[in-house]
């Protein structure tokens, strides 16, 4: 009985790694996305923001269903996301692929939001950095614009493109500000 749960435990922190180990992989697929955005192979530069998405999706998916998170899961899993979509912006705005003032707001944002969680932690505020609707409909929409922009064999300036990418820099400064807001209040809170 106790070989029993002794493997059942390895089993369980077996799973809870597969999680992190899909978010240091899709860390390392950055910067082949971004050499492959640079020697204009958007084809491969798409199937590559493809997988980094496919294993987001799974270890989200794995860390839920089999209870495989963790302390560095939830610290690494949205840097990943973030420094993803942060480089597909800038090396798709260098190759002018996408306009800069589609990239602007989308750096903006989490200089701004990573500005704010800084200060209130240098006051011993613990901001609450759980998304909300806003929060996931500018990822949403931040990644539908890159696989737009990466799909349409790097043709910007057509009027499906600009209309999303009008509406993502509007979902973005929107969930800026709900963001900010709400660390703002909860800030004055805890006073």
């Amino acid at each position: 009985m106790a070989s029993l749960e002794r493997g059942r435990k390895q089993s369980l922190m077996i799973v809870a790694v597969i999680p992190n180990i899909l978010t240091i992989f899709r860390i390392a697929l950055v910067p082949v996305f971004a050499f492959l955005v640079l020697l204009d192979r958007q084809g491969f530069a798409l199937a590559v923001f493809l997988l980094a998405g496919a294993t987001d999706v799974f270890d989200g998916f794995i860390a839920r269903r089999f209870g495989g998170s963790s302390a560095v899961g939830a610290l690494l899993d949205p840097l990943a996301d973030k420094f993803l979509l942060t480089t597909a912006y800038l090396v798709l705005t260098f190759k002018e692929v996408t306009p800069l003032w589609l990239c602007a707001p989308v750096i903006a944002r989490d200089v701004i939001m990573l500005s704010l969680i800084a200060v209130l932690k240098s006051r011993g505020i613990a901001p609450k950095l759980n998304p909300n609707v806003f929060g996931k409909l500018t990822t949403l929409f931040q990644v539908i614009t890159v696989f737009y922009a990466l799909f349409a064999g790097f043709r910007f300036g057509d009027g499906p493109f600009n209309a999303l990418a009008i509406i993502t820099v509007a979902i973005t400064v929107i969930s800026g500000f709900s963001y900010a807001l709400r660390e703002l209040k909860g800030s004055r809170a805890t006073r």
